[in-house]
């Protein structure tokens, strides 16, 4: 980005700001939303660093809007039911086993018994005279040789099998289950002050994240609760912060001066005062009125989203808007657009934004880096399979196809309404042959659609709909593009 009256590095451009190298703390949960935190290193033009600048991105991602998050008591008291019995019967399930007591069967004692009643047999049978005195004391012997294997037996079975435990241990082991099963789900769980997390629909899931974008916090509301307050600098000198003490006392005393409040604009942003230059920018746009470029606007949206320490503001949006109105492609504000949804509840429509911008920019980019930071998170918060490996950059976009020269407007006033038409044909046409071999954006296929429309060439402009359809299948962002412009030239679907 250049700025249009010096050519000092700009503000914000990657070889002021880099990522050395970006570092993204772990997601903390803070109520409604997750929060990351990037430090950012600033270097001076030889490269060294003089500075950083913490930003946390807040709120990252609400679970839902506080509208829909509630529910009845009832409907929590009942979840709550159903967890404490699954707990319970959990936890009733694993010390089962251990409490049971010991059987007969398991400890060998059946053949103990078995013996025993075998040697009062013999005693009876030597009474009765079945057995002789000899016969009965070898089969005593016997019986007793067996009784010993077998009483010896039993003890190595008791001693080898499994314990069991104390009622008091049992307690205590249920107890702690039930322990462990709630709290595992008030760390990792969808749960807050309202009660569990909601059973939300698709429609009720984008409904809430229209009302949050609806109803959050202005630009200065914003600055003030989620402000840095400067960056931390270590190595400012001296004159340099006086000069910008000087462009604070002078440029407000001539606040027509355009210069005076770019230049307040670019130093206040390089010391980390955002929201000083955001309102210094905002008077280079004033004063600039229609002749304000992209890169004005684009730098007035930097600005604002710093400020606000990466908060979206309404009217941080309404500036994105103004962009993509012109390119629709823009990097940046397609950058922001899917910050925007990725804090208003939409993870699906920030991961098609910001894959595009990885897919559309440089790597090394500065808005490349922050999307690619952040695009693995919002691709599982859609329910995206997303593999780094498979977005392939095409390098910069190409330059929006700009609208015809001062020349070109003065030279079709002078035209009669035949040379004209024949002119803006010859536009049309050269427009299209590009776009069939070289492709385009899907500004520049809109473009095409509409100039067709106009040209009275319906059926034409109908099949190049078709093919900028196929062109963009799965992009909805460039498809919304498209399907605009149809709209606003009558096309059916």
């Amino acid at each position: 980005m250049q700025n249009s009256v010096s050519s000092a590095v700009p503000v914000l451009d990657s070889n002021l700001w880099q990522a050395s190298p970006w570092f993204w703390g772990r997601p903390q949960k803070r109520g409604y939303s997750l929060r990351h935190k990037c430090t950012i290193l600033r270097h001076d033009q030889g490269g060294a660093v003089i500075g950083r600048i913490t930003i946390r991105i807040r709120p990252f991602f609400s679970r839902c809007a506080q509208a829909t998050c509630h529910q009845n008591r009832e409907e929590i008291m009942l979840f709550w039911i159903i967890i404490f019995v699954i707990a319970l019967l959990s936890g009733l399930a694993l010390i089962a086993p251990m409490w049971r007591p010991a059987e007969p069967g398991e400890t060998g004692s059946e053949d103990v018994a078995l013996y025993r009643a075998q040697l009062s047999e013999v005693e009876r049978d030597l009474a009765r005279g079945v057995l002789n005195a000899d016969e009965a004391e070898r089969t005593r012997t016997e019986i007793a040789r067996r009784l010993l294997a077998a009483d010896q037996a039993a003890g190595e079975e008791m001693g080898s099998g499994p314990l069991t435990l104390s009622r008091g241990a049992s307690v205590a082991v249920l107890a702690v289950t039930i322990a462990l099963a709630f709290g595992v789900y008030f760390s990792l769980g969808a749960f807050d002050s309202s009660g569990p997390y909601p059973d939300l629909s698709r429609a009720e899931r984008i409904a809430a994240g229209n009302d949050m974008r609806a109803n959050r916090m202005s630009q200065l509301d914003a600055e003030a609760t989620y402000g840095t307050e400067g960056a931390i600098l270590t190595q400012i000198p001296p004159d340099y912060l006086e000069m910008i003490d000087q462009l604070r006392a002078v440029v407000p005393e001539n606040p027509e001066e355009l210069q005076g409040w770019e230049l307040l604009a670019l130093h206040e942003a390089r010391i980390g005062n955002y929201a000083a230059a955001t309102r210094a920018q905002e008077q280079v746009l004033r004063l600039k009125g229609d002749a304000a470029t992209l890169e004005d606007r684009i730098g007035l949206l930097d600005r604002m989203v710093a400020a606000t320490n990466g908060f979206v503001s309404p009217e941080a949006e309404q500036v994105m808007l103004q962009v993509l109105d012109v390119d629709p492609g823009n990097v940046p504000a397609r950058y922001y657009a899917g910050l925007l949804y990725a804090q208003t509840d939409r993870p699906d429509l920030a991961y098609r934004l910001w894959r595009g911008v990885l897919e559309n920019s440089d790597p090394e980019g500065l808005y490349a880096g922050l999307a690619n930071a952040q695009i693995a998170e919002v691709a599982f918060a859609a329910g995206e399979e997303f593999d780094p490996n498979s977005i392939t950059p095409r390098g910069p976009r190409p330059a929006p196809l700009s609208g015809p020269s001062q020349d070109d407007i003065a030279a079709a006033a002078e035209m009669n309404d035949e040379d004209r038409a024949q002119m803006i044909a010859g536009m049309v046409a050269q427009l299209s042959e590009r776009l069939a071999n070289e492709g385009g954006t899907a500004s520049e296929w809109a473009r095409l659609i509409t100039a067709l429309t106009v040209l009275n060439e319906t059926d034409r402009a109908q099949m190049i709909l078709e093919e900028a359809r196929t062109a963009f299948a799965g992009q909805e962002a460039d498809l919304e593009v498209i399907n605009a412009a149809a709209a606003q030239a009558g096309l059916g679907e």
